[in-house]
């Protein structure tokens, strides 16, 4: 519970430690609890605060500088020794695996390597050049440094495939996650309701440049489908424990920098926590010199856009063949692109960097991949915003 906190940081600390004692406990939400039960989960509590107080107390006496502070609350964790927490109560039961999480969980079931050495299997220059350009073309490696962005090249083991192969089985364990180079695949996704023998129906297809398997390392989840092979295809995989210790990293990374950025975007408000954690993991930056024309009215479009820093001017054609005309201006916070990404439409405008910008990027393949239909969020807003 309190590596759960920590993760979690909830504003009001006593009831999230009850709700989180109930859920530990097999009782849900609206379950009734005996009195026993009671009693015995307000002593986890006690005690569960008690400890709360203590690691607050270690990490108010060993405050470091600012710049610093990030090192002493890791240095803090380490010292809440598991052989000091008393054995889970009689009734707990194992809720299961996690369909979503804000941020990977470690204890002695999965372990963060402090000094991780990916394993190396060796390349020829040619294949790592095409590794590193079908791996160019995923969000999931698009944060990692040059040096991160070779290991990981290295630590990818080449697989092939036969025709009518399944690589992965929805619902299983998942250990590895695979990137095509060559090859068609195919995503099966069935219903908890289906009783039907197969696969399920078929939701996706994956060509080269394609990643898939990653949900399950990402988010400490259970495989979310089924994927097989159509022809002959040759993948490179990556295991576990090289991506949670570098391309995790760096994800979580990404995603605290802009998880508050984004609360204060108007269309993405109502989102829940969890579909905002994954929002911050599916999206890129891009940064355009002053006077790139970034957008064109009519064009085809699939990326939103949220300006981070510096303006943008927006210049619109009313009629075909009139000369644009100057609308509107964009700042930091802004955002633009929605209705193309919404509803597969033709640019309504042309935007045009008038400083410098830094842009944070979101394409329509990328949510849909993490979040599914862009209409089930985004147009939890569309009544406000445009009306």
């Amino acid at each position: 519970m309190v590596t759960s906190v920590l993760l979690e940081r909830p504003p009001d600390l006593v009831p999230y430690m009850i709700r989180w004692l109930t859920e530990q406990s097999g009782q849900g939400p609206t379950g009734e609890v005996t009195a026993q039960e009671y009693d015995a989960l307000k002593k986890d509590l006690v005690f569960w605060e008690g400890k709360l107080k203590e690691i607050e107390a270690k990490a108010g006496a060993s405050a470091e500088p600012e710049e610093d502070a990030e090192e002493s609350e890791e240095e803090d964790d380490d010292d809440v020794d598991d052989a000091d927490l008393p054995p889970p109560p009689a009734n707990y039961k194992n809720a299961g695996p996690r369909q979503s999480v804000s941020a990977a969980a470690y204890g002695q079931f999965n372990v963060m390597q402090t000094e991780f050495k990916a394993p190396v299997y060796e390349k020829s220059p040619e294949q790592i050049d095409r590794i590193k350009k079908v791996l160019s073309g995923s969000f999931l490696f698009s944060t990692l440094e040059e040096k991160d962005t070779l290991t990981v090249v290295m630590a990818m083991q080449e697989t092939k495939a036969d025709a009518d192969k399944t690589l992965i089985n929805q619902g299983e364990e998942g250990d590895f996650l695979y990137v095509i180079e060559e090859g068609k695949l195919e995503c099966f996704k069935k219903d908890k309701n289906d009783k039907e023998e197969g696969l399920g129906k078929m939701v996706k297809e994956c060509g080269p440049g394609d990643a898939f398997g990653e949900l399950a390392l990402m988010y400490n989840a259970p495989r979310a489908a089924s994927v097989k092979s159509t022809v002959a295809s040759l993948m490179w995989k990556l295991d576990r424990e090289t991506f949670t210790n570098i391309v995790l990293t760096a994800t979580t990374k990404k995603r605290e920098k802009y998880c508050e950025f984004l609360k204060g975007i108007a269309i993405l408000q109502t989102m829940e926590e969890g579909e905002r954690d994954k929002v911050g993991d599916a999206l890129t930056s891009e940064t355009h010199a002053s006077g790139t024309e970034i957008v064109r009215q009519g064009d085809p479009g699939d990326k939103f856009y949220i300006l981070e820093d510096g303006e943008c001017i927006v210049k619109k054609s009313y009629i075909e063949g009139q000369v644009p005309q100057d609308v509107m201006s964009y700042k930091r916070g802004d955002y633009f692109g929605e209705l193309a990404l919404l509803h597969n439409e033709p640019r309504a405008a042309t935007v045009i960097a008038k400083t410098e910008v830094k842009l944070v990027v979101l394409t329509r393949a990328n949510f849909r991949r993490l979040l599914g239909p862009l209409e089930d969020v985004l147009k939890r807003n569309i009544g406000t915003l445009y009306t």
